[in-house]
């Protein structure tokens, strides 16, 4: 399957036409702010003993417990790197309508991408608890 790719404002299109924005940031990154509506569930956890980024490997558990096979999910992170692989992933366990964000949140000013924050897209700093991670990551299996 190829991933597709989308600008900050295609994305936002397609969330307004009903897409879930799926942020797989860390927990700090997304509180510090993220697109209005996102989901939290990051690909990659912050180790505090070593301060590197480590795999969440949760991640397509809790992503199956929050949304249906055939979600349209619109995916971003901070820069476009993290959510492409989240993208393959997905595709790899059976997402068939995944795309991937392009300059992110905070912009890829190297690859010529602005990011959600850049192009003063809606965003927010205090999410709904539904659409934190802690909260998705305690749903039962099969409770979307």
């Amino acid at each position: 399957m190829t991933i597709k790719h989308l600008t900050v404002q295609q994305a936002h299109q397609q969330q307004s036409a009903g897409a879930a924005y799926l942020d797989v940031r860390s927990i700090p990154e997304f509180q510090q702010g993220h697109p209005e509506g996102a989901f939290n569930i990051p690909l990659l956890h912050m180790d505090p003993g070593s301060g590197q980024m480590r795999p969440n490997p949760e991640f397509i558990d809790v992503v199956r417990r929050t949304f249906a096979p055939e979600t349209n999910l619109v995916v971003g992170c901070k820069m476009g790197g993290r959510s492409a692989q989240a993208c393959e992933l997905l595709a790899g366990a059976g997402y068939s309508n995944v795309s991937n964000v392009l300059g992110g949140y905070g912009g890829a000013p190297q690859q010529g991408h602005i990011g959600w924050s850049q192009a003063g897209l809606p965003i927010e700093t205090a999410a709904d608890p539904a659409r934190e991670y802690e909260t998705l990551r305690k749903k039962a299996p099969g409770d979307r």
